[in-house]
């Protein structure tokens, strides 16, 4: 087995979300759950089959954001695994309905950080071992930094 670190390449600021799901419909039930999630949510998805013909299948309403989604899905290149890229929304206010899609096994992150994805290559094929999501902590939050947090979920309107 070889293990290695794939890098997400996307713009800072850009929100992206990994996951596995099984079976070929999977690429417009997530596609389904996006665009009912907001009628603003720009995004791109791309969804490594894993039988069949094994193909990248792709979808979403923004092209740069299907083309982002599929470039990064041909570098992890593992079975099952899908990526999402968004644009005018946040992974808080889709995940639950991308969870409750059937065919979704499991979400890796879902993020805004730079990421890494952590993928092993057998003689089968490859695998998502986890997601290297942002940097490390620089220190424990202080009573100052406590403040600033609520202050910031308030103001933009995620706390009363």
């Amino acid at each position: 087995m070889e293990l290695s670190a794939v890098p997400i390449e996307k713009p800072d600021g850009l929100n992206v979300i990994i996951g596995q799901a099984h079976f070929v419909k999977t690429i417009e039930d997530l596609h389904e759950a996006l665009a009912g999630a907001s009628p603003q949510l720009r995004f791109g998805i791309a969804f490594c089959e894993a039988s069949g013909p094994c193909l990248i299948r792709r979808s979403g309403n923004e092209d740069d954001l299907v083309d982002l989604a599929t470039t990064n899905a041909e570098g992890i290149g593992a079975g099952h695994s899908f990526i999402v890229f968004l644009r005018e929304g946040f992974p808080m206010n889709v995940l639950n309905a991308l969870k409750a899609v059937p065919e979704v096994c499991t979400i890796f992150c879902a993020t805004a950080n730079p990421i890494e994805v952590v993928v092993a290559q057998t003689e089968l094929g490859r695998a998502i071992l986890g997601v290297v999501d942002g940097l490390p902590p620089a220190g424990v939050e202080t009573p100052a930094d406590e403040a600033s947090r609520k202050s910031l979920l308030r103001r933009i309107g995620y706390k009363l």
